[in-house]
């Protein structure tokens, strides 16, 4: 595939990091994502009970942790005490069902911090520490008990970094996505200059000509849509939008986003998609 320049201008962004490789939301996946070359980190958040935001993306705790309960009903100090990484190598064992070959992905003791719930704040630390430029698209989950003091939370977090309100024109490393529109009409209303991009899971008729939210410049496409009607692409394209779609694992799935010229391709597999990509 020889479009070159056309590549060079899709970002790659991991999905909860190098997810594939490493527990999802795991300073462990971050790290690799970083190490991997990815443009930039994607991270779901929600609000635990006493009020941190943390990287998880389901509800509940029971598929990611060796724990269980509702995130927002468990305190920073009781999800810290769980494991969140052990899970995979369980998994990786499964899937390889042998006893002489180990999966690739091992917990060791010395990495529990690695595998630890993992919060924004300890995010937005790794990647200012980075040493290069690391974009950062965080999702807010919704619907969720804690309602809007999710995204309130989220922008007091981001304005301790200095990265709530970029300069008009600036490419901003961080912008917030979201299936909700009131969350990012929330964000917008806050700090109209932070970018969001509204995600989608399937093309609701009264977007179908590629309008999106008032105030909203990007669109989130699943990969599902994007195979089912690419000529969406187009119209959004034409609409002035940009195109970032999720999730991007296979090799053909990549190919189909360069020929539509998409803007960013979300990843569980960060290198292997720029690898593809020739970079």
């Amino acid at each position: 595939m020889n479009h070159a320049r056309q590549q060079q201008r899709i970002q790659v962004v991991a999905h909860r990091g190098a997810s594939e490789d490493a527990p999802e939301h795991t300073l462990a996946a971050y790290r690799k994502a970083i190490e991997d070359g990815a443009d930039a980190l994607e991270c779901d958040v929600r609000l635990t009970a006493d009020g941190h935001l943390v990287c998880v993306h389901d509800r509940r705790v029971n598929r990611t942790s060796n724990g269980r309960g509702a995130v927002s009903q468990l305190e920073l100090a009781d999800l810290a005490a769980l494991d969140f990484g052990s899970w995979k190598t369980r998994a990786a064992r499964e899937a390889w069902n042998t006893r002489d070959e180990e999966p690739d992905w091992e917990v060791r003791p010395e990495d529990r911090e690695a595998t630890s719930v993992l919060t924004l704040e300890r995010l937005l630390e790794l990647v200012a520490d980075s040493g290069r430029r690391v974009e950062l698209a965080i999702e807010t989950k919704h619907p969720t008990r804690w309602a809007g003091q999710v995204e309130e939370r989220l922008l007091v977090l981001l304005k301790r970094f200095g990265l709530d309100s970029p300069v008009t024109g600036e490419a901003s490393t961080v912008r917030v996505m979201s299936f909700s529109a009131r969350s990012l009409h929330r964000v917008r209303a806050a700090s109209p200059t932070l970018p969001t991009v509204y995600l989608m899971q399937f093309v609701s008729p009264r977007l179908r000509d590629g309008r999106l939210p008032a105030g909203v410049r990007i669109a989130g496409p699943s990969m599902r849509i994007v195979r089912g009607h690419p000529t969406y692409v187009e119209r959004l394209k034409r609409a002035g939008h940009q195109v970032h779609v999720w999730t991007v694992n296979e090799p053909e799935d990549v190919d189909l986003c360069v020929r539509l010229g998409v803007d960013a391709i979300i990843t569980n597999r960060p290198r292997a998609v720029l690898d593809r990509l020739g970079r």
